[in-house]
């Protein structure tokens, strides 16, 4: 079976002496617990698999009687060290001051438990971690997969990397559009939205929440103020509920929208949003191209390959610890501007002879970045740029 770099990272982890809590998170299908059953199955240390999947929320016990029973089978089996593993914790109502509790007393007791904890809400992990966990826990983040990472274990050119994105499960149904789309919407967009956002989050307007998606996945990609989205949504809202709208789509792995770069604060807050979906099959599910029409139509491929090298770079920034922006002044424009202490890369993406790179000249005067570089026609390939380590720019 094919295995993720992210492997040796969690067996590394948890092959080091007991310190913190081990919490993988990610957006939906994109192989977490996949990932974690490798290890373990290859892992030396004892360890115990529990899910939360079919136990009631409000069953907050449960969480307790796990870790009770892992403790008995330490004393029995007289086992120096165990992994306790617990999958789809977010389902539990208050699972983050369980949790304290347990690790505390295991930690005031010397007692040697390994905990690492999964979940397929990104969203719902971080809140609980931010609010009981703090100084307790390190995090694992896993992005959507490279184009690396689906040439080797599927066989996808960069064309259809591109297209379709990188999310394993839709792998095996590019060849047949309504298979491919129906998986995309049904396990990815309805399941992050009904239960990662709409269980947990008081929205007044879920469908002005989907619409919100929609829009947003459709123009991934394109600089699209919010006034010109309320326009085109069919329910009333207003900029404010549309703006949190976005960043609730963003912390759960959809969709965000970048803000322009500037050295004022105040002003990227106040910037025109560009939008960006972190998976490039969830831009295309909403294109009436297929991908035999969409790779010959060179104007549409331009906007799809922009689009698929912002969700690799998004998906990159949450993995890396980056920012990411837009800029524009005018008439010129970046692409893309990453920022991480202090350091700038600018990007601009080109996929014909005919789109300008002027922009580039006029941000590498006003603000002289690390680097700026074209992806695509004239510049570093998109064979290359899919491949890059971004973390070497910034060293």
């Amino acid at each position: 079976m094919y295995k993720r770099a992210v492997y040796q990272t969690i067996k590394s982890r948890l092959e080091e002496d007991r310190r913190f809590i081990q919490v993988v998170m990610g957006a939906r299908q994109i192989g977490k617990s996949t990932v974690v059953k490798q290890v373990l199955s290859e892992l030396t240390i004892p360890y115990q698999l529990y899910s939360a999947d079919n136990v009631p929320a409000t069953n907050s016990a449960w969480i307790s009687n796990c870790w009770q029973a892992v403790r008995s089978l330490k004393a029995v089996n007289q086992w120096q060290c165990v992994v306790l593993v617990i999958d789809e914790i977010q389902k539990i109502a208050n699972w983050s001051e369980a949790v304290k509790k347990e690790w505390d007393d295991d930690t005031f007791h010397d007692r040697n438990i390994k905990v690492l904890l999964l979940g397929s809400s990104r969203v719902l992990l971080e809140r609980g971690l931010s609010e009981s966990l703090a100084g307790r826990f390190e995090e694992i983040r896993m992005s959507h997969w490279s184009y690396q990472e689906m040439k080797e274990c599927f066989g996808f050119t960069l064309d259809q990397y591109i297209y379709y994105g990188g999310y394993p499960g839709a792998a095996p149904f590019i060849s047949d559009s309504d298979r491919f789309e129906q998986y995309i919407q049904s396990s990815i967009i309805d399941a992050t939205i009904n239960k990662d956002i709409l269980m947990d989050t008081p929205i007044s307007k879920p469908a002005l929440l989907r619409q919100t998606f929609e829009l947003g996945a459709a123009y991934s990609g394109n600089i699209l103020s919010l006034n010109k989205m309320l326009g085109s949504l069919q329910d009333a809202g207003n900029t404010s509920t549309l703006a949190g709208y976005i960043n609730l789509l963003n912390e759960s792995g959809l969709l965000t929208g970048l803000q322009k770069y500037s050295v004022d604060m105040s002003r990227r807050r106040a910037s025109i949003p560009k939008f960006q979906v972190y998976n490039n099959a969830l831009k295309m599910v909403y294109t009436p191209l297929t991908f035999e029409r969409a790779i010959v139509d060179r104007k549409a491929w331009g906007h799809i390959f922009e689009s698929a090298v912002g969700a690799y770079l998004v998906s990159q920034s949450f993995i890396h610890r980056f920012e990411l922006f837009y800029w524009r002044d005018r008439n010129d424009e970046v692409d893309y501007i990453l920022r991480k202490k202090g350091a700038l890369i600018a990007i601009e993406v080109k996929s014909n002879a005919e789109k300008k790179s002027g922009g580039l000249e006029k941000f590498k005067e006003l603000y002289n970045p690390k680097f700026a570089f074209i992806v695509g026609d004239g510049g570093i390939s998109a064979e290359e740029f899919f491949t890059m380590d971004l973390t070497r720019l910034f060293i």
